[in-house]
């Protein structure tokens, strides 16, 4: 009789089931990559937002998601020229995982400093993971590797132009002319450096940090790794800000003991400028998470300001000075932000700067008699800087120009234009290293109260 009669089976030790091998190393951050690249261009959100979803990736990985989701967003342009050269037929429809892929992939051949084989391993192995593209693989690795091979004649055949969304470009050469639009394009192509703004000795500052005293007075440096982790950031001596972004505030002058709102406040670096300079601050953002993160500024700066959560179009009392500093397209900042492009449209300009106008036509109310007002922009578009300062003059009598001069503190000379205003391009401040060179484009308009 066997054993086994009676239907009872022998006994095995039940096997563990294997655990999937590790992913090849970078391959999770090339993954991450094309989320972050699709959530700005398939789901349009902003790529810091998208920045903020949690992840169980390393700091590492993290940085070259980052990196190449932005790299990949800054140089879209020439990316799908490249690729559209190799693909005769073009890409098959409703496969755009196929495409992130492959605009991530050629994003790191191209412009960034990774090993051929590991951007072109890595996109292989994603779309042989995908059901949908697994058939492209081939496709994919002849692409990439045609990339590789031609890639010194590729980037000479590279124009800046390209890069700038159609609107843009169509705008910038209207406003500009052809060769400011192609230097800014240039600029803007380069991942910014961290600009600092410190309370006190920035000579000091730019030495201990290993960085550069700029003409105007911020700190900039090429930086390696994490912000808080740099001298004097627990202390508060110092905050991060575009060097364009911390002129605004200086126009001003001296504020020492006066009442200041600074309007659209959140996060803060203008509203630490001002408290700095002994202003009695009040900041106003209608955003109250922005705000938290503005109080949190403020507290490790060790700097105390009254902080409103309200719209700045229903703020009352009346105050010596004001900053506003709109909401606005935020054209100037593609340096750090090249999703901007992605995400906005000349229609955005237009609703922007509808809403620039009802903020400013608050200002003259606001406003003590003789006192100052900065309205200013991170924006390129003539829309919301110019135009918007000639259209309040010619509806609101009680405001003027006060014109800024070229030699009121180092460094705005080249920045003042005919009318008094101040302008900053990507283009200026050019340096041999393309990373130290530019600052944000900004617009800003100094105004006073006559009645």
């Amino acid at each position: 009789m066997s054993k086994f009669q009676g239907g009872k089976r022998p006994f095995f030790p039940a096997r563990k089931p294997k655990a999937p091998p590790p992913p090849p190393p970078g391959l999770p951050a090339r993954r991450r990559a094309c989320d972050l690249v699709e959530a700005v261009l398939l789901r349009r959100r902003p790529l810091d937002e998208a920045l903020e979803e949690p992840t169980d990736l390393s700091p590492l990985d993290r940085a070259l998601a980052r990196k190449i989701a932005a790299t990949t967003l800054r140089r879209l342009g020439s990316i799908d020229r490249l690729l559209a050269e190799r693909l005769a037929k073009g890409l098959p429809e409703g496969l755009p995982r196929l495409e992130t892929v492959l605009r991530t992939a050629a994003c790191q051949i191209l412009f960034l400093d990774v090993p051929d084989y590991a951007a072109v391993d890595t996109a292989v192995r994603m779309v042989e993971a995908n059901k949908k593209t697994q058939g492209f693989a081939g496709l994919t690795n002849a692409v990439l590797r045609g990339l590789a091979r031609d890639r010194e004649a590729d980037l000479a055949s590279l124009d800046p132009l390209d890069d700038l969304a159609p609107w843009l470009r169509e705008r910038w050469i209207a406003a500009y002319g052809e060769a400011t639009t192609r230097a800014m394009a240039a600029a803007v192509i380069h991942e910014p450096p961290l600009d600092l703004t410190v309370k006190a000795d920035p000579a000091g500052w730019a030495q201990r940090l290993g960085g550069s005293l700029l003409p105007t007075g911020s700190v900039r440096l090429l930086p390696d790794g994490a912000v808080p982790d740099l001298g004097g950031f627990e202390d508060g001596a110092w905050w991060v800000q575009d060097a364009a972004a911390a002129l605004p505030a200086r126009l001003l002058g001296d504020v020492t003991g006066l009442a200041v709102a600074d309007l659209c406040a959140a996060p803060g670096g203008k509203t630490a400028q001002l408290a700095s300079a002994g202003a009695r601050v009040t900041a106003v953002d209608r955003n109250a998470r922005r705000l938290e993160r503005l109080a949190e500024n403020m507290a490790r700066l060790k700097l105390d300001v009254t902080i409103r959560a309200v719209d700045a179009l229903q703020l009352d009392g009346t105050y010596d000075a004001i900053l506003l500093d709109a909401p606005c397209t935020a054209t100037g900042t593609l340096r750090g932000h090249p999703d901007v492009m992605h995400l906005k449209s000349a229609a955005d300009v237009d609703g922007l700067a509808r809403l620039q106008a009802r903020l400013l036509d608050r200002l003259a109310d606001l406003l003590k008699p003789g006192g100052r007002a900065v309205y200013c922009t991170c924006s390129l578009e003539p829309d919301e800087g110019e135009a918007q300062i000639a259209a309040l003059l010619a509806r609101e009598q009680r405001l003027v120009v006060d014109p800024i001069t070229p030699d009121e503190f180092p460094g705005i000379a080249d920045f003042v234009t005919p009318a008094g205003h101040l302008r900053t391009l990507p283009s200026h401040w050019p340096h041999d290293e393309p990373r130290m060179a530019g600052l944000d484009g900004f617009f800003a308009a100094r105004l006073k109260r006559i009645a």
